[in-house]
């Protein structure tokens, strides 16, 4: 590499400001630009609907990077600017003034956006979604104000934490789940009621199998404010707020546009490069040829944009390297503390077993296949397993269910 190198990174997250610290590790000595759309330096999301909105964390501690970090680093950033063009064959990015920024290698990490709904009401400015930290401020305004009631709209990650959070601040919270169960994508229906119990318990009025037809609005002083939701069976739960907590779209157009090859996500090898040698993507747009899975997967968790751009830069560089960890993700609602480690997705599995005590929520659950090959762990307020739990799963040979079942049989 030479110091006329130029690499530039779009993205202005924990994915992206990651990209920049593995470069300038690996003593890169060229040039770094990283241009994100955000008004602010890049900064972890989990905190969003965690330890920020109940008040344990404020930005500057989960911002990656302090300014200062970048300056003495040579890293040139660029916030509240979108690209708006790629053309990777004169190697150059387009920014909204019509200038454009040449690169030698460059690294996509441009994340994800909320879904929304196309229903009357959605929108209201009283309905929210959750993605950047105005978000969550917004929400957190609203649990410090005189308003008591929220529905949030889907029962996923989003959803229930911050349904936790609005509990804490004793709000009365109402979650409509198309699915029969919580997290179904994620965890399946065995898993998904464990949730669905430890909501109820905190006082969460939870409706699965439920469809939401409309937002209810009534015209207030200059504006139009949601005033609760309609159900498919007319049922309207009336709330001063709602949040649409129902997936996120990675945002791939730029990708597209440029006629890289994509699919659910931006296509990439094990290596973190696209189908342009010269284009590396990481984060949630990321859908990967995973070399220890043997499949293509794309994971929207914060231990991707955490880990995988290690392998991202030394693929810029042109070092030898693959992201072959296994998927990783982590939740903490009320006094549940979760980690989950592998695959499991809806249809590869046969059975769940379980070994602790679930009614107290303190256990191990294990996702094995039809041959009895771990898939997947997910440890509930039970800590120091989640080693044991990735050797199972990349053995791949066959367990006793029953031994696994056993707490007083080690892992």
């Amino acid at each position: 590499m030479s110091s006329d190198d130029r690499f530039v990174i779009v993205g202005g997250g924990l994915a992206a400001a990651k990209v920049a610290e593995a470069l300038r590790a690996n003593d890169f000595p060229g040039s770094i630009t990283l241009i994100g759309a955000e008004e602010w330096l890049p900064y972890e999301r989990p905190p969003l609907s965690k330890e920020h909105m109940t008040g344990k964390k404020q930005l500057a501690e989960f911002t990656v990077q302090p300014r200062q970090w970048y300056r003495d680093h040579n890293v040139e950033v660029r916030v509240g600017t979108t690209v708006e063009g790629l053309d990777p064959a004169a190697k150059t990015i387009t920014l909204p003034d019509g200038s454009t920024v040449a690169y030698d290698k460059l690294a996509l990490a441009t994340g994800s956006t909320p879904r929304t709904l196309s229903i009357p009401g959605a929108d209201a400015p009283n309905v929210y979604t959750l993605r950047n930290i105005e978000d969550s401020d917004t929400l957190i305004e609203f649990f410090a104000s005189a308003a008591q009631r929220i529905v949030i709209i889907g029962a996923g990650w989003i959803g229930m934490e911050v349904a936790a959070a609005a509990r804490a601040a004793d709000v009365e919270v109402t979650i409509v789940e198309s699915s029969e169960h919580p997290l179904h994508a994620s965890l399946g229906p065995e898993m998904g009621e464990v949730f669905a119990e430890l909501h109820r318990s905190h006082g969460v009025d939870l409706r699965v199998g439920a469809q939401v037809t409309e937002i209810t609005t009534t015209e207030g002083i200059g504006t139009r404010l949601a005033t609760g939701v309609k159900l498919a069976d007319d049922t309207v739960i009336e709330a001063e707020a709602v949040l649409v907590a129902v997936g996120a779209r990675p945002n791939i157009e730029l990708a597209a546009d440029a006629g890289l090859d994509v699919d659910g996500g931006v296509l990439v090898d094990e290596h973190l490069a696209t189908s342009d040698p010269n284009i590396v993507a990481v984060g949630d747009i990321a859908e990967q040829q995973h070399p220890v899975l043997g499949r293509r997967i794309r994971v929207e968790h914060w231990a991707n944009a955490l880990n995988q751009p290690a392998v991202a830069a030394a693929t810029m560089l042109g070092k030898e390297a693959s992201y072959d960890r296994l998927p990783y993700f982590f939740t903490d609602q009320y006094d549940l503390g979760m980690e989950y480690t592998g695959y499991a997705a809806t249809g590869d599995y046969d059975r769940v077993v379980t070994r602790g005590d679930v009614e107290k929520r303190e256990f191990v659950a294990f996702w094995l296949d039809s041959d009895n090959r771990v898939l997947a762990g997910m440890n509930v307020n039970v800590w120091d397993v989640t080693d044991r739990i990735k050797e199972l799963i990349l053995a791949g040979e066959p367990v006793d269910p029953q031994a696994l079942a056993d707490t007083s049989k080690p892992l």
